[in-house]
């Protein structure tokens, strides 16, 4: 039933040797492997993501969630004293089906204690060589060279303005390019920073080189602590290659009083914009209380680093079955 397939089986070869070396890297360095429920009685706040709705009888009529990640119960572990660690698994979002999306996708996700961002930006290169590495001819088709560069610097090189320009200012120059730049009244800044970075920050980057993208604004925090610059800026990273984010990091938010500004923010947010505000997650809040610590985590989109890896033109083609296509899901 090979025509069912989204990926060939020659690519599921290299993929389950991928795996393999990702498994022997964290042995090596002593992180314990997890596993963590896929199902939440809380969904995602972060107004970019949006969580599956799911509904068990056994457990009540209050609504359930698929995560959109492991990062809640991982760090409720990291609480519990579980040391480092990291887990391979399923997740799922909703409003995400194209080249490189799918509703539901393997992410690599792992906690390092003791790590800041700026160590764990060096470990996540370490692991993507060592991944590509088990691939045959050496991952050849992804760039495992590694750069670093400030959000602010590469918004100032690529558009030439810097992240705190005023708002009118940003969107006219996206609009003298030619980008489509939503308008109306409260329109949101960071919204304009997201439009100018997705379209003409991140394909100003080194092709031939994995770009890490650190020090975000204050605004852009999600779950990372802030550092003490002028002006503060998030300790959070992304990684792209080839025009694609593969990872996402920060050095972790310890404050549970800070945490829960920013979800009821974002839930706050979600209900102004008529959408759905799922519970806030109080068993992470709870775990945050009781002390998470000094760490650094980051998610990784494995089967986008396959599909990089292995020089595929999208998503499906690093996945067995892929949705949207004959024989998927």
């Amino acid at each position: 039933m090979s025509y069912a397939l989204a990926a060939s089986l020659a690519t599921l070869r290299q993929r389950a040797a991928m795996l393999a070396a990702i498994r022997a890297f964290f042995a090596a360095r002593g992180v314990l492997e997890v596993e963590t429920p896929a199902l939440s009685r809380a969904g995602v706040t972060d107004p970019a993501i949006e969580s599956v709705t799911a509904a068990a009888r056994s457990l009540g009529t209050v609504p359930l969630y698929l995560h959109t990640s492991p990062e809640f119960a991982m760090k409720r572990l990291l609480a519990a004293g579980s040391g480092d660690l990291y887990q391979l698994c399923r997740v799922f979002r909703d409003d995400e089906l194209g080249r490189w999306h799918e509703p539901e996708f393997t992410l690599l996700e792992w906690y390092r204690i003791g790590f800041d961002d700026a160590r764990l930006m060096t470990e996540v290169a370490e692991l993507i060589d060592a991944a590509l590495g088990a691939v045959a001819g050496g991952g050849g088709a992804a760039p495992r060279r590694a750069v670093r560069v400030r959000y602010a610097d590469a918004l100032q090189r690529a558009v030439g303005v810097a992240p705190d320009a005023a708002t009118a200012v940003l969107a006219g120059d996206l609009g003298r390019r030619g980008i489509d730049v939503p308008q109306g009244p409260g329109l949101a800044h960071d919204a304009v920073l997201d439009l100018a970075f997705a379209t003409v920050v991140v394909a100003s980057f080194d092709p031939a080189a994995l770009t890490f993208v650190h020090d975000y604004p204050a605004s852009q925090a999600a779950l990372a602590r802030l550092k003490a610059t002028t002006p503060p800026v998030a300790a959070r990273f992304e990684v792209f290659a080839g025009g694609v984010e593969l990872a996402n990091g920060f050095h972790e938010l310890l404050d549970p009083v800070e945490q829960r500004r920013r979800f009821e923010a974002e839930r706050a947010a979600r209900v102004r914009a008529g959408r759905h505000a799922p519970p806030l997650d109080e068993q992470l809040l709870a775990a945050l209380a009781t002390g998470l610590p000094d760490c650094a985590g980051v998610a990784l989109g494995f089967d986008r680093l396959v599909a990089l890896a292995l020089g595929h033109e999208n998503v499906a083609a690093a996945m067995s079955f892929a949705h949207g296509r004959p024989g998927g899901g």
